[in-house]
């Protein structure tokens, strides 16, 4: 986490802030009730974070056409054009930290987080 952070530190983004813009930039304009549901974090933590982003310039609201009290959270366009670059930069950091690995291990590795999270998100859910 730590590499992640400083790497994308030179582009306004942490490691805090890519949930937010990874669903904005595979679904465009959402709601925060939507964002917050997507990264898995209550409205009050997600309020906080969204603050922070437009703060440091990545995100703009505007209001919902259909509801006039919603407003609809986009990227900024500094966001989206250093997400190109935070992505390139995140890859590295894996190969990085996956060096040495065969494809098959690197995908087994993948296979195995994604159960952690998948488990995780099954006990939130019930618990």
């Amino acid at each position: 986490m730590r590499e992640f952070e400083q790497q994308l530190r030179p582009l306004d983004f942490g490691m805090a802030y890519l949930p937010v813009v990874m669903a904005i930039e595979e679904n465009g304009p959402l709601l925060q009730k939507h964002l917050a549901e997507l990264a898995h974090v209550e409205q009050s933590t997600m309020a906080a974070l969204l603050v922070r982003m437009e703060r440091d310039g990545l995100i703009q609201q505007e209001p919902h056409p259909g509801d006039k009290r919603a407003r609809l959270i986009s990227l900024s366009p500094k966001a989206k054009k250093r997400v190109p670059s935070a992505k390139k930069r995140l890859g590295k950091v894996v190969e990085q930290a996956t060096s040495g690995f065969s494809k098959e291990e690197r995908a087994m590795i993948i296979a195995l987080m994604r159960r952690v999270v998948h488990n995780l998100e099954r006990q939130n859910d019930h618990g």
